[in-house]
């Protein structure tokens, strides 16, 4: 009786080459779906993120009024502004807004306390104080003086906040000039 031991070896080399294969295509599989799922997450990330740039989480509340010392032309422009709903606390030292009427260039004005024309100031409405920053709820009067316009001006402003979309609005001041206008 001649016995073949080679077949009991071929079988156990081929069990263990199939298990090497299992765990070899485990391995790389979860490789595969790891960076799959790294991919989906940073792509998710770029996509909110783009929202998050192209959105305006400022809105105008109420009026935009002109004021006037002597009642030729408006030397201030005032307005309030808020968040929109869910939106972020917004860095006021950051804000920026700019204005323009079609005989006079774009100025951009940063926050500060002087009064100048290239200076706005930003205040809580009701309470009149000076802030750096505003979060949901708060009503912020922006207040900012300007080369005098005359009646029947349209005036450009665009509120440029450090991240999102910018606010831009036209107004158009009055046929007459008052202490006070609403610009409409």
């Amino acid at each position: 009786m001649n016995h073949n031991t080679s077949d009991a070896f071929t079988g156990l080399e081929a069990a263990i080459v199939l298990i090497a294969f299992v765990v070899v295509a485990a391995v790389f599989s979860y490789v595969v779906l790891g960076a799959g799922f790294f991919t989906t997450q940073k792509a998710q990330e770029a996509v909110y993120k783009s929202v998050e740039q192209s959105t305006s989480n400022l809105l105008l509340i109420g009026n935009v009024y002109g004021l006037s010392s002597d009642n030729i032309s408006i030397s201030e422009i005032r307005f309030s502004i808020g968040l929109a709903p869910g939106a972020p606390a917004i860095d006021l030292t950051k804000l920026k807004v700019a204005f323009s009427t079609p005989n006079t260039p774009l100025v951009i004005l940063t926050q500060g306390n002087s009064s100048s024309e290239t200076v706005f100031t930003a205040k809580e409405a009701g309470a009149g104080l000076s802030l750096d920053s505003m979060t949901q709820n708060q009503q912020i009067e922006i207040a900012f003086n300007v080369t005098p316009v005359h009646a029947n001006t349209r005036v450009n402003i665009e509120i440029r906040p450090a991240t999102g979309a910018a606010l831009p609005f036209s107004k158009t001041t009055g046929a007459t000039i008052t202490a006070t206008n609403v610009l409409s």
